[in-house]
């Protein structure tokens, strides 16, 4: 048997980074972007290096060059990292996995450290396809504590649940973490809405990067847990954002919902230290009258144009400046048979 699984890009369009302090989010998945892992079985357990994990080079700038783009950190940490914590969840819950070996590899088009959920993505594939392999389900709802589990508690990660909410669910989703509701139910609540109801929306990310993302958060958070009265109160406002956009989404006032955008990042920029190459980033988009704000921790945004001109200004704009521009294509997930075959 041979299982191939994907788990897509994802966006985070309003309320982020609100998901990691009990808020509220909305986020979409990108079929622009994925990554997939295949398993087969095989008479040893081997984890196959994939493009992050490249260790030949032609010559030391070579090297260089592959450390600018990708960092000093592969995808094999992720690949075991998840497969420990699916052996822990089947274990906790009296799930007898048969002893069958299997060959994984991996291989991922998600830029790097741009905050568009790339790990994230390895994670949750290699999950879908221990769960094909072992022909066990993870609810939709739980899998994402797993695989944030396997980032935190594994890999010493900062991060939130919102990545792994919509990386699971695909599509269009929004996201309530409600502190009570999670302390009582292990999750929070999750909402899927119509693709159809997004605007036009582009993407642009810059192609420089490789530093942690988890780092951004650090700070904040400390600051959140000591009850710092601007952080907590800011994350409150944020989060509210996703509401605002949820009935503005329903209703298709798309004009309303750019200035949410805007706001959203305002905010953001009110308790966060942003960057100045994405700060740059934000304002080279509104210049041409597009709403921005940040996918993730910073390094790609997202935002809303109002038609073909502005959307054209808006690409030179941004490829002038040195940014990779996509008109992203929103996606619901695969079916799972899809990318399940027999050998």
């Amino acid at each position: 048997m041979i299982t191939r699984q994907r788990a897509y890009a994802r966006v985070g369009f309003v309320g982020n980074p609100s998901d990691g302090y009990h808020g509220k989010t909305i986020a979409f998945t990108i079929g622009d972007f994925f990554a997939e892992v295949t398993l087969y079985e095989s008479p040893e357990l081997e984890l196959r290096p994939g493009p992050q994990d490249h260790a030949v080079f032609g010559s030391m700038e070579d090297l260089v060059d592959s450390v600018n783009r990708t960092g000093y950190y592969g995808g094999v940490r992720l690949l075991k990292a998840a497969i420990r914590k699916f052996e822990e969840y089947c274990r906790q819950h009296e799930v007898d996995l048969p002893r069958r070996n299997f060959t994984l590899r991996y291989t991922t088009s998600i830029p790097r450290q741009v905050g568009l959920g790339g790990s994230s993505a390895i994670i949750t594939a290699v999950m879908r396809g221990l769960m094909a392999f072992f022909e066990v389900e993870i609810p939709d709802q739980i899998l994402p504590n797993v695989v944030l589990s396997a980032e935190t508690e594994e890999l010493g990660l900062t991060a939130g649940l919102q990545d792994r909410v919509i990386q699971a669910y695909g599509g269009l989703v929004f996201m309530d973490f409600g502190r009570d509701h999670v302390a009582e139910h292990g999750f929070g609540r999750y909402e899927r809405l119509d693709l159809e109801l997004l605007p036009p929306v582009y993407l642009a990310y810059r192609p420089d990067l490789s530093k942690e993302s988890s780092t951004a958060h650090i700070h904040v958070r400390e600051l959140y847990e000591m009850g710092d009265h601007e952080v907590v109160r800011t994350m409150s406002e944020i989060a509210s954002l996703a509401e605002i956009a949820r009935v503005l989404l329903r209703a298709g006032d798309h004009e309303e919902l750019a200035r949410i955008m805007d706001r959203n990042f305002d905010l953001r920029a009110r308790i966060y230290q942003i960057r100045e190459a994405d700060r740059k980033m934000v304002e080279t988009a509104r210049s041409v009258g597009a709403s921005c704000k940040f996918c993730g921790s910073g390094g790609a945004v997202v935002g809303t144009y109002a038609d073909d001109e502005m959307r054209a200004r808006l690409q030179e704009a941004m490829e002038g400046a040195g940014y990779r521009f996509v008109v992203p294509q929103p996606v619901n997930n695969e079916p799972k048979a899809e990318f399940t075959v027999d050998r």
